[in-house]
């Protein structure tokens, strides 16, 4: 049993194996050797793991995020991020937080804002001299952000792992999110004085108002989004579907940037995204059904319950664990494996779950970009071309400056929870 459930993944992830069959793998060989469970049930299972209407805001947001790129709408909110950034030491440094802040708020997509922002901003970090490996680091560490800014795709998952309110999940991400991207900027600010990095650009009236109208449909889209759901006027999932009209109508009719056929590609693209998020749910559903039906979740609230551990305890230990897990493993995975096992404890510690998740999804974000496996540090290193190396000394101030976050947000609830009451 060691064997199959410790020793095997790690053995199937050390030689490149897709995430989502490591699961499947383990799950087969404990049913067939250990479990005596018929072979019928698997399908039934992972089948059954995707039987969940908050699933379908997946394949929304992950078209509207591609239609959002495609379109240009995301080069435009750039172009208004940094616009908005008056003369500040390191401005366009914090330009790129900002930049990212506001790509995550339409996309969710951690990976997609990193390749958006490395293309177009890369070039500029090095000129105005910050140097590769921290221009490097910058980019890798600020797409965190975006897994933790409503609309987050981690979040859905989450919702659904641990039966959770989605709308209260995203409302809760955005004070974190903003203590994020406060703290990103304010290293960023204090690194450009010791580094004598002059500010880029003076803020200029007119040119925040250009881009202002430039990107003023882009801008309302999560205004719309998240007003709607919040206010009950549509579902996570609703609201996915209207993300995605709102993009087409901007991107073929306002801007004019997308034709039919850019829109047909960018469907193709985000089905194929969709299915390989999908596909873990199915798969990490088979693992949560064993660990459940064998007693896993209650022997380990027992065996803290028998320890006496208290709730600052238990978030301390829960935040090495999810650190450590967030180097190896995306967030998806890590989320539809550890939330089902973790939520029950946390509740019975009296922690509260829709704050449990937003600590969940802060280290997963972090782990986004911690070495080795960070994927964030692969998408900078395909956008920018830099050795992995560079990229590892790079992150590696910006992963402290998120961990002082993590720990803010852990043991400040209200941060997480002020804006989530419930109705």
């Amino acid at each position: 049993m060691i064997i199959a459930y410790l020793v095997l993944p790690v053995l199937l992830v050390a030689i490149g194996t897709p995430i989502f069959l490591v699961f499947m793998t383990v799950v087969a060989v404990a049913m067939l050797f250990f479990l005596k469970i018929p072979p019928v049930a698997l399908q039934q299972v992972m089948f059954g793991g995707l039987d969940n209407f908050a699933l379908l805001a997946i394949p929304f947001f992950v078209f509207a995020g591609q239609l959002m790129s495609t379109s240009g709408i995301a080069n435009r909110l750039i172009a208004w991020a940094m616009a908005m950034v008056g003369r500040v030491p390191g401005s366009l440094g914090v330009s790129t937080v900002a930049a990212s802040t506001a790509l995550g708020a339409i996309s969710g997509s951690s990976v997609a804002a990193v390749a958006a922002l490395g293309k177009t901003l890369y070039p500029k970090l090095i000129a105005a001299g910050y140097g590769q490996h921290r221009a490097g680091g910058l980019l890798a560490s600020s797409g965190a952000i975006d897994i933790v800014i409503p609309p987050s795709i981690a979040m859905i998952l989450y919702g659904m792992a641990a039966e959770q309110s989605i709308p209260r999940l995203f409302i809760a991400g955005i004070l974190p999110a903003i203590l994020m991207a406060a703290l990103l900027s304010l290293f960023v600010i204090v690194d450009a004085i010791r580094r004598d990095i002059p500010s880029d650009h003076a803020f200029s009236l007119s040119a925040a108002v250009k881009a202002t109208k430039d990107a003023f449909w882009a801008i309302l889209m999560p205004v719309f989004v998240l007003g709607g759901i919040y206010l009950g006027v549509f579902s996570p999932s609703e609201a996915g579907g209207f993300a995605c009209f709102y993009a087409i109508v901007i991107g073929l009719f306002v801007y004019r940037t997308m034709t039919l056929r850019d829109v047909v590609n960018a469907a193709g693209s985000a089905a194929i995204l969709s299915g390989q998020i999908l596909i873990l749910v199915a798969a990490a559903s088979v693992i949560t059904w064993i660990v459940t039906t064998q007693g896993v979740p209650q022997a380990i609230i027992a065996w803290i319950n028998a320890m006496q551990l208290s709730g600052f305890t238990f978030l301390l230990a829960v935040n090495l664990l999810l650190l450590a897990i967030g180097a190896f493993l995306d967030p998806t995975s890590a989320i539809l494996v550890f939330a089902p096992l973790l939520v029950p404890i946390a509740i019975s510690l009296g922690i509260d779950p829709i704050h449990f998740g937003i600590i969940m999804t802060v280290n997963l974000a972090i782990g986004m970009f911690t070495p080795p496996f960070g994927l964030n540090i692969f998408v900078a290193q395909q956008v920018t071309g830099l050795p992995a190396h560079t990229l590892y000394r790079g992150v590696a101030p910006f992963v402290l400056v998120l961990i002082l976050a993590l720990v803010v947000i852990t043991y400040v609830p209200a941060l997480s929870l002020a804006l989530a009451q419930p109705h």
